[in-house]
């Protein structure tokens, strides 16, 4: 039995969409652009100055790398471009070995020059050259990799709320980049929804109208067992459940690396929780705000969402079955808004909430599709080199850009990263 999936993107480029690809490029590139100095007008320079732990990053330098990137792969390769900084190519270089050296990871808090006032001048720099490059003629390479580009910029646009969420948790003045009160939505009862087995089509082919990164692809047939899958995300207040069951003092539930980071590090709730007179209070991108009970539990790394599916008699759902269960499902939902920046509480019973909200982890390792190849060249490190010792997890987020989500992106992190949005939909067989 083969299931269609109505993600296939390999139909060919039509000649109108060929015409018409240079100035949806141009369009869009600036958009997104745009949208970042958006994201950081509430900021001051010292906000984006701070890096509050090595796996995150200062504002500013997300700002200086989108931008290394089309200097890098697009604008060097002109005749006469003269680069902004000759040091800029080893300070905002993230992990591209082929490229050249990099400034180390965990240290690009230290680096108060250049300014961010030199960043946005970098920035401005840019993309003057690059909207003067987008006004003539385009290759094919040039338009897969500005295209890459700019959903590369996407994903920053997400760490930096990410980044900065964490470095202001960390002040206990617990300030907000935006003003916003929280208000809890209704209590929709945890249903299971029932899904067939059988022979599916899972991924995409890098062809096609529509973008996607080279670790979606290709598309290849997966077995499915019958199996169930949780009509919403577990909510703050069924994670609240685990936690006075003693779910963090059981190590039955735990796996033995997980059991032994909390142990390590004294943890007994989700990160961004505390405790203040009895009740329960959470720090969200408005400051310090109580729980809201129905809204999806968030900020959840992968042995605490296998800790809780194990306390609740269930398990975490791989890649393929969230895949099947979400054909069909429309890609829309509480996806970026700047003016909430948080998971809210489901509006609608049945399936929902797959798109938006909180990244939600799979029991699925990050590696390879059959057959897949990484891009030529030093893009080729975007993605596959990271294929281990990672988990997968799907639907995007409350911060993630209008846009950029879709049925077959696979996100992925290590299995103790706590600090993106991230949260659990429980499956059974």
């Amino acid at each position: 039995m083969r299931k269609s999936n109505p993600a296939d993107t390999s139909r060919v480029y039509d000649e109108d969409y060929q015409q018409r690809l240079p100035d949806m490029l141009h369009d869009k590139f600036l958009s997104t652009r745009m949208l970042t100095e958006q994201i950081v007008s509430g900021m001051c320079a010292e906000d984006m100055q701070l890096q509050s732990m090595p796996d995150a990053s200062p504002v500013k330098w997300h700002l200086a790398h989108t931008t290394w990137f089309f200097e890098t792969f697009i604008l060097n390769r002109l005749n006469g471009y003269k680069p902004f900084h000759e040091h800029f190519n080893v300070l905002f270089n993230s992990y591209y070995n082929s490229v050249g050296e990099q400034f180390k990871r965990p240290e690009r808090g230290v680096l108060s020059r250049p300014t961010v006032e030199e960043i946005l001048s970098y920035r401005r720099y840019v993309d003057d050259a690059m909207r003067k490059y987008l006004a003539g003629e385009i290759g094919d390479e040039e338009q897969s990799i500005i295209t890459l580009g700019i959903h590369h910029e996407q994903q920053h646009q997400e760490l930096i709320f990410t980044d900065i969420k964490h470095a202001f948790s960390q002040n206990p003045l617990f300030p907000g980049l935006i003003q916003c009160q929280y208000d809890d939505g209704p209590d929709q009862a945890l249903k299971f929804v029932s899904f067939e087995g059988g022979l599916y089509e899972s991924g995409t082919n890098a062809s096609g109208t529509e973008f996607c990164f080279d670790n979606e692809s290709p598309r290849h047939p997966v077995h499915v067992s019958p199996f169930k899958l949780a009509s919403r995300p577990v909510t703050n207040s069924e994670y609240a459940d685990f936690i006075a069951d003693g779910g963090y003092e059981d190590p039955l539930l735990w796996l033995s690396d997980g059991w032994g980071l909390i142990k390590g590090q004294g943890q007994s709730c989700p990160v961004y929780w505390k405790k203040l007179d009895g009740e329960w209070f959470e720090f969200t991108l408005a400051g310090l705000q109580p729980i809201q009970s129905n809204a999806p539990v968030c900020h959840i790394n992968y042995f605490e969402a296998c800790a809780f599916a194990t306390w609740a008699g269930k398990r975490l759902p791989t890649e393929f079955e969230w895949e099947v269960a979400a054909m069909g499902q429309p890609v829309a939902g509480n996806i970026l808004d700047l003016n909430v920046l948080h998971p809210r509480a489901a509006k609608n019973s049945g399936l929902t909430q797959l798109f938006g909200d909180v990244w939600e982890w799979t029991s699925s390792a990050y590696s390879a599709y059959p057959g897949y190849k990484p891009v030529r060249g030093a893009l080729g490190e975007y993605n596959g080199k990271f294929m281990c010792g990672q988990y997968v997890l799907r639907g995007g987020s409350c911060v993630t850009p209008t846009g950029h989500i879709r049925l077959t992106y696979r996100n992925f992190f290590y299995p103790h990263s706590f600090w993106q949005f991230s949260g659990i939909r429980l499956a059974s067989d």
